[in-house]
C-alpha cells in the first residue's frame, strides 16, 4: 500500500515545525480513517505565524434569537491580539473566533511562557471560523491577527441559532458537528492540486490525537461526518453540500 503522507510546515518564532507523516490505513478507530476513504492522520496545527494587519473584530458573537427579534450579541471573552495567561486572563474552556480571512489569524497554546518550541502544545492559522479548547494545564494562549474570541458551549446551537446547516463553505474553517452543521455525508467538487484539506476531529484541542481522519483532495471529495464527531475542518476546498 502506497504512502500518502501529509506534512504540515509552520514557522513558530522562526523555527520550522514538521508534522507527522503516516500511511493509509483502514478501520474506524481514532487516528485512522473513519469513513473508509483512506484519509491519513497528520497535524492540522503547524502553520506559518503571521502578524498580518487584520483588524480585530468587535462583538462577533451570535444573534440570541432565531427569528431575529433580538439583535444582542455576545461580548468577546478576550481580544484577537495578545498573549494571555490561562487562569487569570483566560479561563480554561472552548472558544470561537469568526470572520477571519486569508489565514492571517494565528493562535497558539503553550505550556509555559518561554517562547521555545518545546513549550508549544498546539497552534493553527485560521480562515473563517476557528475553535480551540484551552486546557486547565495550559499556561499561555497567544492570538495574533484574529477577530475577538468568545466563549462557547460546544453543545450549543450554531451561529444561526437554529437547525444545523447542511451546506458549508469550503474555506469556512471549523464547524461544530450537531451545532453548526448536521452529521451526514457531504460532497465537494472541483478541487485542484490537493489544495482541499478536510479533517474530522473529536475535540478542539488540536493535538494529533484529536484527529479522527483527514485527507488532501483533488477533484471530488466525499466524507461521512458522524454524529459522534466533535468538529469538521475544511480549508481550500470547494463548498460542501450534504447528500445523505
Amino acid at each position: 500500500m502506497g504512502m500518502k503522507g501529509k506534512i504540515a510546515l509552520g514557522a513558530v518564532v522562526g523555527i520550522v515545525v514538521i508534522g507527522a507523516v503516516s500511511a493509509n490505513a483502514g478501520g474506524d478507530s481514532d487516528g485512522g480513517s473513519g469513513n473508509g476513504s483512506g484519509g491519513d492522520k497528520g497535524t492540522s496545527a503547524a502553520a506559518r505565524k503571521d502578524s498580518g494587519g487584520k483588524d480585530s473584530g468587535d462583538d462577533k458573537g451570535d444573534k440570541g434569537d432565531k427569528g431575529g427579534k433580538t439583535d444582542e450579541k455576545k461580548k468577546a471573552a478576550f481580544a484577537g491580539d495578545g498573549d494571555f495567561q490561562v487562569g487569570s486572563d483566560v479561563e480554561p474552556g472552548t472558544y470561537r473566533t469568526t470572520g477571519n480571512t486569508d489565514g492571517m489569524c494565528y493562535w497558539e497554546r503553550a505550556k509555559d511562557a518561554s517562547g521555545e518550541l518545546d513549550s508549544l502544545l498546539a497552534n493553527d492559522n485560521v480562515t473563517g471560523t476557528g475553535y480551540v479548547t484551552v486546557g486547565a494545564a495550559d499556561k499561555i494562549f497567544k492570538s495574533s491577527g484574529c477577530h475577538d474570541w468568545e466563549a462557547v458551549d460546544p453543545k450549543a446551537k450554531g451561529a444561526a441559532g437554529g437547525s444545523p446547516a447542511t451546506k458549508m463553505a469550503g474555506d469556512g474553517g471549523m464547524f461544530a458537528v450537531g451545532a453548526d452543521i448536521a452529521p451526514g455525508t457531504y460532497r465537494s467538487t472541483g478541487n485542484a492540486d490537493d489544495m482541499c484539506y478536510w479533517e474530522r476531529a473529536k475535540d478542539a484541542e488540536h493535538s494529533l490525537d484529536s484527529i479522527i481522519a483527514n485527507d488532501n483532495v483533488s477533484g471530488t471529495a466525499v466524507v461521512k461526518i458522524n454524529a459522534s464527531d466533535g468538529y469538521f475542518k475544511t480549508t481550500g476546498c470547494a463548498d460542501w453540500k450534504k447528500t445523505s
